[in-house]
C-alpha cells in the first residue's frame, strides 16, 4: 500500500457496497471524500477526507491551500470592513489546522480553537458537546477572553458538516453570552440533509442574526435501514486491534526546531496575526534544519503532527516540501478509532496503534495513525508539544516505536507547548451572608457565598426568557423567571404532600447523611449547590446534630450549567476548610448535568488554581437518574421542596451569573425577596421533616447497612432514557428534557412546557403537577416504559406566547 487514494477506484467503494451506504452531490465529492467504519456505537461510517491531512498523507500545500481558499471566499463573502473585525473558531481535534488555514487566507483575523486538554491556569471560557464524536465535550481556553465577546462576525470552521447540532449547539452558546449579528460557518464539505438546512435556517432567523455557510463541495449521505448494526457486525468481522506491535528497525533521532520563544504552538489558546508573522519569519530556518536532517537520498517524507497540534506541523511540512527534492506528505495522529482494512476500495488501508503519550485528561487509552504503515515512507518527522513528549511516547509500544517499525528513519521535533499569562486576582473574598439579613434561614443554619443583588431588576416573563434562551440571545442564568405565585388549591397540595412524604424524607436525609459521615468525612463541611439543595444541606446538617451532636459547617455556592461552579466560591471555601472535607450537596438528580459539569468544574479550578481534594461526587437526597454513589434514595418521588420556588428555599432567588453584574472576583449573585415573607414555609419545611427523625432513626440505621453493602456505581441509566426521549418526540436537545418529579416541577414554575410525560399509574407524588399542567394548558401524556415517575418536555420550538401543545399562550 503506497497510496490510500488509487487511480480508478474511489476510495469509499468497499463501504459503500457492504452497507449501502450512498455518497451523492457534486462532481468533486468522491475526489474529496472516501470511508471507512468507525468503532463507534453512535456512527457507524467514517467520511474521510483526502485533504484535510488527518487520517490520509497528503501533500501539504494541498491541505494549506484547500483552507486559505476557503478563507479568501469567507473575506469576499464578508467584504473588507467586516474581514477586519472577523475572528475564527475551529473544532478539535480534525479542524484545528483547517481552522488556521481559513483564518490566513481570511487575512488579518485571530484564530482560536476547542480542545479537550483542560490547561493549568487557563479558565474555561465556554464549552459544548459534539453528541456524535467518540470524546464530545469541547473546551474554549483563550488567554483573551475579548475573542469571544466582539460584535465582528464569527467565521466557525469544521471539517465536515453533517447535521449542524455541534455548529448549532457552539453559536447558541456563544450568542448567549456576546450577541453578534453575523456568523459564517466554513466546511470542506456540506453533507447536512434538506431538514438540517431548514433547521439552521430556523436557527438563524430565532437569533436574529445572518449565518452565512461556504463548503469546497456539498452533498448528501444516504443510510440504509439498520446501518449501525450492520456496520458493527463488520467491523467485529474484521478487525484486528490487537495484533501485536511490530519489532523496531529504524533509527530515532531529535531534530531541534529552535522554536521562537513564547510563540503559541497553535491556536489553543489564541493565534494572533502578529503570531503568524513571527510564525511566517521562523519557518525557513526551521524546515532547513528539518531537511538537514533527513537521510541522504530520501525521496519520500511524511511530517506527522499530533492530534490538535496540526497547524505548526502542516506549515512545516509545507516550508519542506518547497526546501527540499523528497515528495513530503502530512498527516497527524488521532483519537479516533477505526476500522483498518487492506483493500483499495477503503480509505484507511493500514492503522498503528499506541498509547496516549501526553496524560489526557480523560485518562489512558489507544491512540492511533492511519495510512502510515506501508506508505513507503524513507522517513518520518514526528511532530509533537512538549507536553507530549513523555516516558509513553518513547516506550517501546509508543508512537516513536511504531513507525521505527515501518520506516528506517524517524525525526522527532518538539514545539514548546505555550503556557498563557494568568492575571492576578484580588486575594481577599467576602465573608458569606447570613439571615435574617439575606434568606428566611437562622443564620447558623447555612452561609451564602453569594453577593445580594437584591435591589437590581433580574425578573423576565416565562415566554421572553424562554424565547431569549432558546434563540441563544440569552443564557438562564442571565436573567430570572418571575416567581410564581402559588393559589390556595396548591398551597393546600403542598402541605397535603408535606405531611404524606416528610417522615420518607426524613428517612432519605438520614441515610445519604451517615452515608457521608461514614465515608466521605467524619466532619464534613456541608456545601449546598443553590438554591435546590439548600434545604438538603440544612436537613442533613440539623440530623448530624440530632444523631450524633456535631455542628456541621455549611455553605451555599452557585453552579451554573454551561458555565461551572463559582470558582470564587470555592477559593474562599481551600481558605478556610480542608477541601478534603467539603461534601457537595444537592436534592435530586436529573440526567446529570450539574453532576458532570460539577466534575470538570473542579478538575479546571484545581488545575488552574493548584488547589486539590475537593471531591466533585455530590451527595443527594434522590438519585433517580443513578448518577452518583451517595444517596438517601433512588426513587424518583415527590420532595415537596420541589413543589415551590424561594419561598421554600430561604426567600433566595435562582443564582445569577452576567458580565455586568459579577465581575471575574465576584461571587455570582442572588435576590433576598423579603416581600414574599407571609407565604414563606420555608423554615415550616424543615421542622416538619426534623420533627420525623426519631421515628426514623432505626429504619436509617438498617438502611445504610443496606446501602453500604449494594453495588452503587452510578449508570447514568437517567441519561440513556432522556437521550431516548428526545430522539422518539422529535426534541433533538437533551436540554429541553427535564426527567424526575422535580426537573418536572421546574418546566411548570419557570419555563415553557410542551407536554408532561408521566409513568402509568402514578399516584399523588404527581397531582401537584397535574394541577400546575391543568393550569398551563399542557398535556399529560401517560407512558408505559419510564424510568422517572415523570418527565417534563420544554416547548421545542418556542417563539414568544407559545406555552403549550397547541402553541398558543395560556393564562397561569
Amino acid at each position: 500500500m503506497r497510496n490510500a487514494v488509487n487511480d480508478g477506484v474511489w476510495s469509499g467503494s468497499w463501504v459503500a457496497e457492504r452497507l449501502g451506504v450512498e455518497l451523492v452531490g457534486d462532481d468533486g465529492l468522491r475526489s474529496l471524500l472516501g470511508l471507512a467504519l468507525r468503532r463507534n456505537p453512535k456512527r457507524a461510517h467514517l467520511l474521510v477526507s483526502n485533504v484535510l491531512g488527518k487520517h490520509v498523507p497528503q501533500s501539504p500545500t494541498v491541505v494549506y491551500e484547500y483552507g486559505h481558499r476557503l478563507g479568501r471566499r469567507v473575506h469576499e463573502l464578508l467584504g473588507e470592513a467586516e474581514a477586519a473585525g472577523a475572528v475564527v473558531l475551529g473544532y478539535a481535534e480534525t479542524a484545528t489546522g483547517l481552522g488556521h488555514a481559513v483564518a490566513d487566507g481570511l487575512g488579518a483575523a485571530p484564530y482560536l480553537h476547542s480542545t479537550r486538554r483542560p490547561v493549568p491556569g487557563v479558565a474555561r471560557a465556554g464549552g459544548f458537546e459534539e453528541s456524535h464524536s467518540h470524546a464530545t465535550s469541547h473546551l474554549l481556553l483563550p488567554e483573551d477572553p475579548g475573542l469571544l465577546t466582539g460584535d465582528g462576525p464569527l467565521v466557525l470552521v469544521d471539517d465536515e458538516f453533517s447535521t449542524g447540532n455541534t455548529v448549532l449547539n457552539t453559536i447558541r452558546e456563544l450568542h448567549g453570552r456576546c450577541p453578534r449579528k453575523r456568523y459564517v460557518v466554513v466546511a470542506l464539505v456540506d453533507m447536512r440533509s434538506p431538514e438540517d438546512a431548514d433547521r439552521m435556517d430556523r436557527f438563524a432567523a430565532g437569533i436574529g442574526a445572518r449565518v452565512d455557510l461556504i463548503a469546497a463541495a456539498s452533498g448528501t449521505v444516504r443510510l440504509p435501514e439498520g446501518v449501525l448494526d450492520k456496520g458493527q457486525r463488520l467491523v467485529a468481522e474484521h478487525d484486528r486491534r490487537h495484533a501485536p506491535p511490530e519489532p523496531s528497525y529504524g533509527r530515532v533521532t531529535r531534530v531541534e526546531l529552535h522554536w521562537p520563544p513564547g510563540l503559541p504552538d497553535g491556536g489553543r489558546h489564541g493565534f494572533t496575526p502578529a503570531h503568524r508573522a513571527r510564525l511566517e519569519a521562523a519557518l525557513p530556518a526551521m524546515a532547513a534544519r528539518t531537511g538537514d536532517a533527513l537521510p541522504a537520498g530520501a525521496r519520500r517524507v511524511l511530517v506527522l503532527g499530533f492530534e490538535e497540534l496540526m497547524y505548526a506541523p502542516l506549515r512545516l511540512a509545507r516550508e519542506l516540501e518547497r526546501v527540499t527534492d523528497a515528495e513530503v506528505r502530512f498527516s497527524t495522529t488521532t483519537r479516533s478509532p477505526v476500522l483498518a482494512l487492506d483493500d483499495p476500495g477503503y480509505a484507511i488501508r493500514t492503522r498503528l496503534v499506541f498509547p496516549a503519550h501526553d496524560d489526557p485528561a480523560d485518562g489512558p487509552g489507544d491512540r492511533y495513525a492511519y495510512n502510515v504503515a506501508g506508505g513507503g515512507f524513507d522517513a518520518v518527522v514526528a511532530v509533537v508539544d512538549s507536553v507530549a513528549d513523555t516516558p509513553a511516547l518513547h516506550a517501546p509500544d509508543g508512537l516513536l516505536a511504531r513507525l521505527a517499525a515501518h520506516t528506517p528513519h524517524v525525526l522527532l521535533a518538539v514545539v514548546p507547548s505555550y503556557v498563557p499569562h494568568a492575571p492576578e486576582r484580588p486575594a481577599m473574598l467576602p465573608e458569606p451572608l447570613r439571615g435574617p439579613a439575606f434568606s428566611s434561614y437562622a443564620p447558623e443554619e447555612v452561609g451564602w457565598l453569594l453577593q445580594d443583588l437584591s435591589d437590581v431588576t433580574l425578573e423576565a416573563p416565562t415566554e421572553e426568557r424562554e424565547e431569549a434562551i432558546q434563540s441563544g440571545g440569552a443564557h438562564y442564568a442571565e436573567s430570572l423567571p418571575v416567581e410564581y405565585q402559588p393559589s390556595e388549591q396548591y398551597q393546600q397540595l403542598f402541605h397535603a404532600a408535606l405531611d404524606v412524604s416528610a417522615a420518607r424524607i426524613a428517612q432519605a436525609v438520614g441515610v445519604v447523611t451517615e452515608a457521608v459521615i461514614a465515608e466521605r468525612s467524619p466532619r464534613p463541611v456541608l456545601v449546598s449547590l443553590a438554591r435546590a439543595g439548600t434545604p438538603v444541606g440544612i436537613l442533613m446538617r440539623r440530623w448530624a446534630r440530632f444523631r450524633h451532636g456535631l455542628d456541621l459547617p455549611h455553605y451555599a455556592v452557585s453552579i451554573v450549567r454551561g458555565r461551572g461552579i463559582d470558582a470564587n466560591a470555592l477559593r474562599w471555601l481551600a481558605a478556610h476548610h480542608d477541601p478534603r472535607d467539603v461534601v457537595f450537596v444537592d436534592g435530586w438528580t436529573g440526567k446529570g448535568a450539574i453532576t458532570r459539569e460539577l466534575a470538570q468544574a473542579v478538575e479546571e479550578f484545581e488545575a488552574k488554581e493548584g488547589i486539590t481534594g475537593f471531591d466533585p461526587e455530590i451527595a443527594v437526597l434522590a438519585d433517580p437518574g443513578s448518577c452518583v454513589r451517595t444517596y438517601g434514595t433512588r426513587e424518583d418521588f415527590l420532595i415537596p421542596s420541589a413543589c415551590l420556588n424561594s419561598t421554600v428555599s430561604g426567600l433566595i432567588s435562582r443564582t445569577v451569573l452576567r458580565a455586568d453584574l459579577v465581575g471575574p472576583d465576584d461571587f455570582h449573585g442572588a435576590k433576598f425577596y423579603r416581600e414574599l415573607a407571609g407565604a414563606d414555609v420555608s423554615v415550616a419545611f424543615l421542622d416538619a421533616v426534623s420533627a420525623r427523625f426519631p421515628e426514623v432513626a432505626d429504619s436509617v440505621g438498617t438502611a445504610v447497612k443496606e446501602l453500604m453493602a449494594e453495588d452503587r456505581a452510578p449508570t447514568w441509566a437517567g441519561w440513556r432514557a432522556v437521550e431516548r426521549i428526545s430522539e422518539e418526540y422529535g426534541i433533538h436537545d437533551v436540554n429541553l428534557v427535564k426527567p424526575g418529579v422535580g426537573e418536572t416541577t421546574r418546566v411548570l414554575l419557570r419555563r415553557v412546557p410542551w407536554k408532561i410525560l408521566a409513568r402509568a399509574g402514578a399516584g399523588a407524588d404527581l397531582d401537584h403537577v397535574r394541577l400546575l399542567a391543568a393550569q398551563r394548558g399542557v398535556p399529560v401524556e401517560e407512558v408505559g416504559e419510564l424510568p422517572y415517575t415523570c418527565v417534563g418536555l420544554i416547548h421545542p420550538k418556542y417563539t414568544r406566547g407559545a406555552t403549550g401543545a397547541d402553541g398558543r399562550a395560556v393564562n397561569v
